[in-house]
């Protein structure tokens, strides 16, 4: 009765090691900023953001010159003041004072909005290229038959993957499925 016990755990121990080995799950990984770095329309994104973002710096350091320009000359005005034009010259310098707080808040909004407007165009520019390299992954995790896939670029915060032995890296797959040729340059490497 002993050995029937014994057996039986044997076989069961045996078959649940196999059920644990054929539901074990492939894993990939993908480096997403080689992938965006060699896409053309990431490139065309991010020149389109610069552009847009060096047009709204202009225009802040418009706004930024004129109020130098007036600064510098509330400044020469003060040094006019005496008692003789007190009344006259203390006016004018209350009006460019007041100038000047309009000015410095025109270009605090003028900030704020340039920033909002950079990020209202990057999301509606790349979320499309997003949405595109997202597809190009599950397409080719699913051809591979993975389960998971990770992303180990730089860029993401830490690394969603701190340490990889092995496992598929499909960066290149994903690349060739959105027409990326596959000598396209490769960023720094991440670290393991």
């Amino acid at each position: 009765m002993r050995k029937l016990i014994n057996v039986f755990f044997v076989a069961a121990g045996l078959l649940f090691t196999a059920n644990m080995a054929s539901a074990q799950q492939k894993l990939g990984h993908i480096n997403s900023e080689e992938v965006f770095a060699n896409l053309p329309e990431a490139k065309t994104a991010q020149t389109t953001l610069e552009t847009l973002g060096k047009q709204k710096q202009a225009d802040i350091d418009a706004m930024i010159k004129e109020y130098q320009t007036k600064m510098a000359a509330a400044e020469n005005k003060q040094k006019t003041l005496s008692e003789a034009n007190k009344e006259t010259v203390g006016k004018e310098l209350q009006a460019a004072g007041q100038e000047l707080q309009d000015l410095e808040k025109r270009i605090t909004d003028a900030r704020t909005k340039a920033s909002q407007d950079i990020g209202t165009k990057q999301g509606e520019l790349f979320q499309p290229i997003q949405a595109k390299v997202a597809n190009a992954i599950s397409a080719i995790a699913k051809e591979k038959g993975l389960a998971y896939v990770f992303d180990i670029a730089n860029g993401q915060g830490g690394n969603n993957l701190v340490f990889w032995d092995g496992g598929d890296d499909i960066t290149a797959a994903v690349k060739t499925k959105l027409g990326i040729s596959a000598t396209a340059a490769k960023p720094a490497a991440p670290k393991k």
